[in-house]
């Protein structure tokens, strides 16, 4: 299905792929030919062909888990309005039960921010972020900055990044975002898909094949090929929203009339322009994707890359399962007891909850085909339950004209409202040791609301639509959709834009000062947060030797939503279903440090400096996190945020999941470090790190020091890394943190 070409490859006239490349120009000319270096270089205020990009963006994204943080973020650095179109949607924090009225809080400072400094509000319910970036925010050739992590927009000719909230601020104040320029990943498609597969089916096979391998990472993918043709656009945004579990940059997509057609039905032609790479191109590898081999795919617990056929899983399901629950012994050791080899029945697996939702799932075309398998059909009245939340209020009110809702509540299908939240935990819990099935974008633990911590643990595993139908039409067997008869006869996606111009206020460019700010109980402002002195002296208050640390493990999501626009509160969740004590030591370690700028150090860290030569007059006392490769998953800049709140300085890893989670570390004042890939870390919570002379390294442009590790048993040698910094950056983590930096800048 697919096939990885790990060496340079160019592609003429966007059709052919070179066999012989005697005579073609350079690979760096060439690469200026895709699709993406057209736009990046567009959007580079640099100009030229350099190897660094600053880009400036052309709108923006957030929903209201983030925007408040943003905003207060950039008021306190100077805001006065909204430069380019920033829309704010209420997808996340949409349920107001948990908090009073928190939630609801964060909507009305949501709304008087739009039309204090000129944004886009969309009420809550009213479309899930990335829809409404689809329907009325997008533009071939355009660039779109989001704070979620699956701002992806490329299968409609714009590139979306997902970033943490600083780099929002950045743009805000008309800075820029600042890259390494990228490789680009050549992603060719070939073939037809067969009936009953969808989407989801694809992208899991396409993140299968390229998570583990890096092969993707921080490069760009370039989608096509003549199997493009065959897929229409609900299919092409499916497989694109997931190309960010790759941990690829952004992704960019050939345009045709498929995507004419998607401009012209939301009325907006004139943002529709054709793409295409110049005559030759130069790709840094490539994908061969066989769209007509294709299987229906299940991603089990604990990450879309986890994935099988679900024939196979159906044809060995004692071994793949009981592979699960070894995984979740390694996560959680003795908290939970994971039972999911209990799930085959009578030889096959049964699921016990179906969802459809959010960014990748709610679709129309996706509903549509589960509509046509359940039309009929019944659910039953047995344990198995499943969900379906249409992505924007025009895709349900198309589903209800055309039969689709008619048919699936029919079936038994509950119809919820455009919301988030069974993507990250806050909606549609299962049951203890249940095995939901869901068309949504990730499978992490606790991104369906259980709390290992207190000994409650239930699963996701992902599918597309499709399957998922056939599944609840078959009483809960996991069932390929492939193997069920039926034919989608209902009528093609027609958006209505009433409900948008009717509801959402659009303040772009309207910014009005006199308007208030509404600020609710819960609205805080940063604490304070110190420059970066001399000398650092770092105390391990985590230390994580899994393969991959999370974000949604680094600051869990779910409940913890509630309290995103209260740092003090939401810091006393970090790590708290991963290393529970951390937050107690981060906090004993930032009041000792407060008691050495009074100077009153506490004894111990006297002792510890003493080891090496050095004092606490000019040497900060921090905490610090290593873990093996932190980061993947969320753009939520609280996972760096919440560790600078409770005092942390750095953090010490092998290598960083993904350049967002690291991005929101700088811009948080906390030194992304790194080790060599061969340095052993065996040193546990409790011990130090002496940095000295850090400052002066930093600001001076280097990308590497010695260090000492101060334990119990001695002192130890370790050699720290700090490379690919821009002069910005560096001031940036010198100040200790954009605020900081935007706050000297104005002196």
């Amino acid at each position: 299905m697919v096939e990885l070409i790990k060496q340079g490859v160019y592609l003429l006239n966007g059709s052919e792929i070179a066999t012989e490349t005697a005579n073609l120009p350079s690979a760096d000319q060439a690469r200026e030919e895709t699709i993406t270096y057209q736009i990046l270089r567009a959007h580079d205020v640099e100009g030229g062909k350099g190897k660094k990009m600053r880009i400036k963006f052309d709108a923006m994204m957030s929903h209201d888990i983030t925007y408040v943080g943003i905003i207060q973020t950039a008021r306190a650095s100077g805001l006065e309005k909204f430069p380019l179109p920033y829309a704010m949607t209420n997808c996340h924090n949409s349920l107001c039960a948990v908090g009073g009225t928190i939630n609801e809080d964060d909507h009305v400072f949501g709304l008087s921010a739009a039309k204090k400094y000129g944004g886009i509000y969309v009420p809550a319910n009213q479309a899930v972020i990335h829809q409404y970036a689809r329907e009325a925010m997008v533009k071939c050739g355009n660039m779109i900055l989001g704070s979620d992590s699956h701002t992806r927009y490329g299968s409609l000719g714009n590139m979306g990044v997902g970033e943490g909230g600083g780099e929002l601020v950045k743009q805000l104040l008309e800075n820029t975002w600042d890259i390494n320029a990228p490789e680009v990943v050549l992603v060719w498609l070939e073939g037809t898909p067969k009936k009953g597969i969808g989407p989801h089916d694809v992208a899991i096979s396409l993140v299968k094949a390229v998570f583990d391998n890096g092969f993707v990472k921080n490069k760009v993918l370039e989608f096509a090929g003549p199997g493009v043709k065959n897929l229409p656009i609900d299919f092409r945004n499916g497989i694109d929203i997931m190309t960010t579990e790759t941990t690829c940059l952004s992704s960019i997509w050939i345009t045709d009339e498929e995507v004419k057609h998607h401009y012209d039905i939301h009325r907006r032609p004139e943002a529709y322009k054709e793409l295409r790479p110049g005559k030759v191109a130069y790709y840094d590898g490539m994908i061969r994707i066989d769209l007509s081999t294709q299987e229906a795919m299940i991603a089990l617990p604990f990450h879309p890359s986890n994935a099988y056929t679900i024939h196979e899983l159906q044809a060995n399901p004692e071994k793949i399962l009981r592979e699960v629950e070894e995984d979740a012994k390694k996560l959680f050791g003795d908290k939970v007891n994971v039972e999911l080899a209990n799930k085959i029945v009578n030889g096959k697996v049964m699921a016990d909850q179906g969802i459809i939702a959010g960014c990748s799932g709610g679709t129309y075309d996706n509903l549509s085909a589960a509509a046509a398998i359940l039309n009929g059909k019944s659910i039953g009245n047995d344990y198995f339950t499943i969900s379906a939340y249409p992505q924007s209020v025009p895709v349900y009110m198309a589903t209800t004209r055309n039969k689709i809702a008619e048919e699936l509540l029919e079936a038994g299908v509950v119809i919820k409202p455009a919301f988030c939240g069974p993507c990250f935990g806050a909606g549609d819990v299962p049951s203890n040791n249940g095995l939901s099935i869901r068309h949504t974008t990730r499978n992490f633990p606790n991104r369906e609301g259980s709390k290992p911590g207190q000994g409650q643990i239930s699963l996701v595993a992902l599918m597309d639509a499709r399957s998922i139908a056939a599944t609840a039409a078959n009483g809960g067997v996991i069932t390929a959709a492939t193997d069920v008869d039926f034919e989608d006869t209902h009528k093609p996606y027609d958006f209505d834009a009433k409900i948008y111009e009717r509801r959402i206020y659009n303040g772009f460019d309207k910014a009005d000062d006199s308007q208030e700010l509404k600020y609710g109980p819960n609205i805080k402002d940063w604490p304070k947060m110190y420059a970066m002195e001399e000398n650092m002296l770092l105390e391990l208050a985590a230390v994580i030797h899994d393969p991959v640390t999370t974000t949604d493990e680094l600051i869990p999501s779910g409940e913890t939503s509630s309290y995103r626009s209260n740092p003090l509160k939401l810091s006393e969740f970090a790590l708290s279903r991963r290393v529970p004590e951390y937050v107690g030591i981060s906090k004993r370690i930032q009041s000792e440090d407060l008691a050495r700028r009074e100077g009153k150090t506490p004894q111990h860290v006297i002792d510890a400096l003493a080891k090496v030569g050095a004092d606490a007059k000019n040497t900060s006392f921090g905490s610090c996190v290593f873990a093996n490769r932190p980061g993947d998953g969320s753009a939520r800049e609280q996972a760096a945020s919440c560790q600078k709140v409770l005092g942390g300085d750095a953090n010490i890893c092998y290598e960083y999941a993904t350049k967002r989670y690291r991005s929101n570390c700088i811009n948080w004042g906390i030194v992304p470090f790194t080790i060599a890939q061969d340095t052993p870390f065996d040193y546990a919570s409790g011990d130090f790190v002496f940095i000295p002379g850090i400052r002066e390294a930093i600001l001076g442009g280097k990308e590497e020091i010695d260090a000492k590790v101060i334990t119990a048993n001695g002192v130890k040698d370790i050699h720290l890394y700090f490379q690919n910094l821009t002069a910005d950056e560096r001031t940036i983590l010198a100040e200790g943190c954009l605020m900081n930096y935007y706050a000297a800048q104005k002196k």
